[in-house]
């Protein structure tokens, strides 16, 4: 199944500018396309569609320990409440907290690399408030967080 993510202000990168109406097509956990939202919706007509409130882009790589959680599980999903779907290798080092980050679907990195949407990348998005603060986190194509 597709789903089109979609929302008023697109990055396909963080350093870009955001531009308007942007969504991105995704199949199971890979990117499809990154297009208008008005193209995407004309070319898939049978895709669900998730319309976020901000800005989507790519999910961020977290580069510092872990967020304390009293369990392993709890310390992924402090990440993925950050907007998070990747984080470096030498920072995840627990094995409990190493296997609570695979089951969840979190890339554990050798190095920092700057996030992208691209078709044929992993689909690891993040929407983000004007506030700065999470607002959804889609890992591998699975939607892991949205903020209620």
């Amino acid at each position: 199944m597709r789903t089109i993510h979609a929302a008023p202000l697109l990055r396909r990168t963080l350093d870009d500018r955001p531009v308007v109406e942007g969504a991105v097509l995704v199949a199971g956990d890979r990117i499809e396309a990154v297009a208008s939202a008005g193209e995407l919706t004309a070319a898939y007509p049978g895709a669900r569609v998730r319309r976020w409130a901000g800005v989507l882009g790519p999910a961020l790589v977290h580069d510092g320990p872990l967020p304390p959680a009293p369990t392993p599980r709890e310390r992924v999903h402090a990440l993925f409440r950050l907007g998070a779907a990747a984080a470096l290798a030498d920072q995840v080092t627990d094995p409990a907290v190493r296997a609570a980050a695979a089951r969840n679907g979190v890339a554990l990195l050798a190095s920092a690399r700057p996030p992208e949407l691209a078709a044929g990348g992993r689909a690891d998005l993040a929407v983000f408030a004007d506030d700065g603060s999470c607002l959804a986190t889609v890992v591998a194509g699975r939607l892991v967080h949205r903020r209620a």
